[in-house]
């Protein structure tokens, strides 16, 4: 049997060219360790793929060097990247992460504020947010709640952000679009109440005639029939989907109509899914960047923890991603 030596701390060090005492300090993202001498430590721990040894640490601290990270139970594709966003700065920092999903209702609240008081972990990050009056009231462990998903793991805060429909809007209009069609997922959805009063708001205010929206439930077959059902005197030219997979039936559907894509119908979509870039044409689509925003929110719940005042600046973690699937209105394309 072949044994591995992990690497230590002080492995770190001697690699960085610091002492074991300044790794420990940066670990803990001590601000008084320059730049420079964080760049250094940072690049050797990720050499080294060096981890610290929690339970040591609990031993000496009588901490457990642990967070726990709480959303509710449900199936979301893109928490998983969120996760481990989360997971990476938690990493970087020393800590360990337990993901503890939990069912909706009343009694959220008290059962994060169980999960802080149980003493297991150093502080947790409920990825729902809960009104001041739920909130737990705890000792020394910092809860941190922040508006990520609603209690049935819908996006809301900046997953439901619509200001990129607005930019796909304007960039279509840019093109020569003027009749524009907004398939949409599930009005049930906060994000997709609010990218449709951002279509219809950015209409109005270009100038140009209302667009029509259709609830496809997440269902690319509904996206399809809404697209080869068109009416040729409709006078749509673009179509913007509230998902890639919407984005991609709503294309089936004017292959169906003897429709070509971008040439007499525009399509964009929303989620930046992997193959959108693999299709053809490949799909315009509004990019999220997950993964960013688990870092920040688990960022933030380390400086809760330092005693520091929360981070003001919090880029937007959505662009949009023009692609070869939105270009020209036919009646401009002529006209050139």
């Amino acid at each position: 049997m072949t044994s591995v030596r992990r690497p230590t701390i002080r492995d770190v060090a001697r690699l960085a060219g610091v002492s074991h005492q300044t790794v420990s300090r940066r670990l803990r993202r001590d601000p008084t360790v320059s730049p420079m001498l964080a760049a250094h430590i940072d690049q050797a721990v990720a050499q080294l793929d060096y981890r610290p040894n929690l339970v040591a640490r609990a031993m000496r601290n009588r901490s457990t060097g642990r967070l726990a990270l709480v959303l509710p139970a449900g199936d979301a594709r893109h928490s998983l990247e969120l996760i481990g966003g989360a997971n990476d700065a938690a990493q970087a920092a020393g800590f360990g992460v337990e993901v503890v999903t939990l069912p909706a209702g009343d009694r959220l609240a008290e059962r994060i504020g169980q999960l802080a008081d149980s003493g297991l972990y150093e502080a947790v990050l409920s990825l729902t947010d809960l009104p001041e009056a739920e909130r737990p009231r705890l000792g020394t462990t910092p809860v941190v709640s922040a508006p990520v998903y609603d209690r049935k793991l819908r996006g809301v805060g900046p997953l439901s952000e619509a200001d990129r429909m607005a930019e796909v809007v304007t960039g279509l209009a840019e093109l020569g679009h003027r009749e524009l069609l907004h398939v949409s997922g599930d009005d049930s959805h906060p994000s997709c109440r609010r990218r449709r009063e951002a279509f219809q708001r950015t209409l109005t205010q270009l100038g140009l005639p209302e667009g029509a929206t259709i609830d496809c439930r997440w269902d690319p077959g509904r996206a399809s029939r809404a697209v080869s059902e068109l009416p040729a005197s409709s006078g749509i030219t673009a179509v913007l989907a509230d998902a890639d997979v919407l984005a991609a039936g709503a294309i089936r559907g004017a292959g169906e109509s003897g429709r070509q894509v971008p040439e007499d119908l525009s399509v964009s979509g929303w989620g930046d899914l992997p193959l959108g870039s693999w299709m053809h044409p490949s799909l315009t689509t509004v990019r999220i960047d997950h993964h960013r925003h688990g870092v920040e929110l688990l960022e933030e719940l380390l400086r809760v923890m330092r005693g520091d005042d929360p981070s003001m600046d919090h880029p937007s973690i959505t662009e949009v991603v023009w692609r070869e699937s939105t270009g020209p209105s036919p009646d401009s394309a002529r006209e050139r």
